[in-house]
């Protein structure tokens, strides 16, 4: 990881940042950017930022910042760190078989407004066309009983009758397409449906997936929790915070009140006090396999040095 900031150039596992006056969010973009170059003496400004380190992955994406204010859903974050050291879920060929399935299910936009509208206008002429072809059926009539000259009246009935027929010919037309446009919507709407399906199927795949990914890692999470919790504090306060927090997806791993990271491994007591936020997000970068840094905001650790050994992870340090 190479790092210019202030026009100072900083390299390493662990770089301190926490001299300047940087927003953890605006560092975690810096990371995400990643195409600077720190030395070019040209770049950057004063208040810049450039770092320069490998593409961050999925578990960036749930604890790429870990700050005071940080939430943590337990079971995603451990499932990216189950992949972020190679393993994989038994529902993972399904799950990849769906989104094939699901990309290839193309359901057009269907609107059958255009077409009734199409239907009715040429109904309408019809309908005028066919009153005007009586009327000047019945003025040839009286012309020819008046013993009258009906050659203009019968010119203009031939006109009316054949424009009579476009007007029948472009209503069948428009009736056709509107059914065909019917069947269309019809078939949409079922495809739509077969999308929808799938798209659950996926989704309860997924949590599936990530349940069992996290299954995988539980006594790495157990230990890490141990191992970066603030002992300066019970967590009581968020038991309430954390429970919301993961109310989906539970918190997997915890480590009970009083015990230890075995007492879980041997089927312990349930948590009453499980990790609060920021220690069960330090946990899960613990528990994966990063290249990237991670942007810590806590005061957690002595020194940007003493984060990078816990975690064994790189970090920026702000």
């Amino acid at each position: 990881m190479n790092v210019l900031v202030a026009g100072e150039r900083r390299s390493g596992r662990a770089v301190d940042l926490s001299g300047h006056d940087l927003d953890p969010t605006d560092v975690a973009a810096a990371v995400r950017a990643g195409t600077g170059d720190p030395a070019d003496e040209s770049g950057p400004g004063r208040d810049d930022l450039v770092v320069r380190c490998p593409d961050p992955g999925p578990v960036h994406d749930r604890v790429g910042v870990v700050a005071p204010d940080a939430t943590c859903r337990v079971r995603p974050a451990l499932a990216a760190a189950a992949r972020s050291r190679g393993l994989t879920a038994p529902q993972a060929d399904e799950i990849a078989r769906l989104e094939r399935r699901i990309a290839d299910l193309d359901v057009p936009a269907v609107s059958l407004r255009d077409a009734r509208r199409r239907v009715a206008e040429a109904a309408g002429s019809e309908t005028e066309l066919r009153e005007r072809v009586a009327a000047l059926r019945g003025r040839v009539q009286a012309l020819r009983e008046a013993d009258a000259d009906p050659t203009d009246a019968e010119e203009r009935l031939l006109e009316a009758t054949r424009r009579l027929s476009e007007a029948e010919t472009e209503r069948i037309a428009a009736e056709q397409a509107l059914d065909r446009a019917r069947e269309r919507a019809e078939s949409a709407r079922d495809d739509r449906e077969r999308r929808l399906r799938l798209r659950d199927r996926k989704a309860n795949l997924e949590r599936e997936a990530r349940a069992h990914l996290a299954r995988q890692v539980r006594d790495e999470f157990a230990d890490a929790v141990a191992a970066v919790r603030d002992d300066g504090s019970t967590g009581a306060e968020r038991d309430d915070d954390v429970a919301e927090r993961d109310s989906n997806e539970p918190v997997v791993g915890a480590t009970p009140e009083g015990g230890t990271a075995a007492a879980i491994r041997d089927g312990g007591p349930s948590p009453r006090s499980p990790p609060d936020d920021v220690t069960a997000a330090l946990a899960v970068v613990r528990v994966a396999d990063l290249d990237a840094p991670v942007v810590l905001a806590c005061d957690r650790f002595p020194s940007a040095a003493a984060a990078a050994d816990r975690l064994d992870a790189p970090v920026l340090y702000v």
